[in-house]
């Protein structure tokens, strides 16, 4: 109790200062934000008074931050004046799609590294272990940008399977419509996991408890899954919680390749059209799972290693 009552203070610590820093980047925005937001040169006085009161522009960003952390603690994030509806409302809207190609491209990324990862360390110095390390050091290579359409020359166009773009009510669960805007925030992602956990297997595989289970005659794969492969996992397990962030910034450019109306789409609408509260309530909403990803991380740390329980 006393690490998880750690970790929640961490977390509203970390919270609170990624809010606050929004609110003070957006308060560098140049020109009359009101004029933006209402999309007129400001001739309706009491109506741009109304939005500059709303937004509380005349306060200094403190005290502005303090009042949209006052809302939002009660649900409360605001309207958003280009659209005319709530924030929350475009949010829970948008974010079943986004949060799904994050979640599909971790699980793509995993399913491939893992195994090819462990085969690897297994075949250390091979053959086979340059021909995955290459492959994958390519896929690194490539950005989104590129690597989404090559993605849709190869598939929907070159052998006919997915599609190229995907429909405006694209919905979580349509994996076929999902799978390539996945793969292409995955594929980089292989090489980070790949790399990571094969260095982390060779060195455990060299370790004692290793030779007593060669010696006792235990398959190979037995000792690779079932002995190396959860003590080599903690580092990686680290670095798909923090690379959470990473695919959230990927998925603004995969969002827009395939046309998909995701949290990363009215993002970047909302920063050209100076949104303040719609900015202001999506990376919120980001930085919340962010943490949450983490602080759920490092309690799986407890269960994969009680070292860690026994420090703490």
């Amino acid at each position: 109790m006393k690490l998880v009552a750690t970790k929640v203070a961490a977390l509203v610590a970390v919270l609170a200062a990624v809010t606050f820093c929004t609110s003070l980047l957006l308060s560098l925005f140049q020109g009359d934000i009101v004029c933006t937001l209402l999309q007129t040169n400001c001739v309706d006085e009491a109506r741009a008074e109304q939005v500059r009161d709303d937004l509380r522009l005349d306060d200094p960003v403190p005290v502005r931050w303090l009042g949209w952390l006052d809302d939002a603690r009660q649900g409360d994030l605001g309207i958003s004046y280009v659209s005319g509806q709530e924030v929350g409302g475009l949010i829970s809207d948008r974010a079943p799609v986004s949060v799904a190609i994050v979640v599909y491209a971790q699980v793509l990324a995993l399913a491939v590294a893992v195994p090819l990862g462990i085969l690897a360390a297994h075949r250390q110095g091979g053959r086979l272990d340059r021909a995955i390390n290459t492959v994958a050091f390519g896929f690194l290579a490539l950005p989104s940008f590129i690597l989404g359409p090559v993605l849709i020359l190869v598939f929907p166009f070159g052998i006919g399977l997915f599609r190229a773009t995907v429909d405006g009510d694209v919905g979580p669960l349509d994996i076929d419509q999902l799978f390539l805007p996945a793969l292409t925030l995955a594929l980089g992602q292989v090489a980070v996991y790949l790399r990571l956990l094969r260095t982390d297997m060779i060195s455990t595989l060299q370790e004692d408890f290793i030779g007593v289970a060669k010696a006792k005659g235990m398959p190979v794969r037995s000792i690779l899954f079932d002995h190396a492969f959860r003590p080599s996992s903690l580092n990686l397990l680290t670095t798909v919680g923090i690379s959470f962030g990473s695919l959230i910034a990927g998925a603004v450019v995969v969002e827009t390749i395939f046309g998909i109306g995701g949290l990363g789409s009215i993002l970047t609408g909302a920063v050209q059209q100076r949104d303040l509260l719609l900015v202001q309530g999506i990376v919120a909403v980001v930085a919340v799972a962010f943490v949450v990803i983490n602080f759920v991380i490092d309690l799986l740390y407890t269960f994969l290693d009680p070292r860690i329980r026994s420090a703490a």
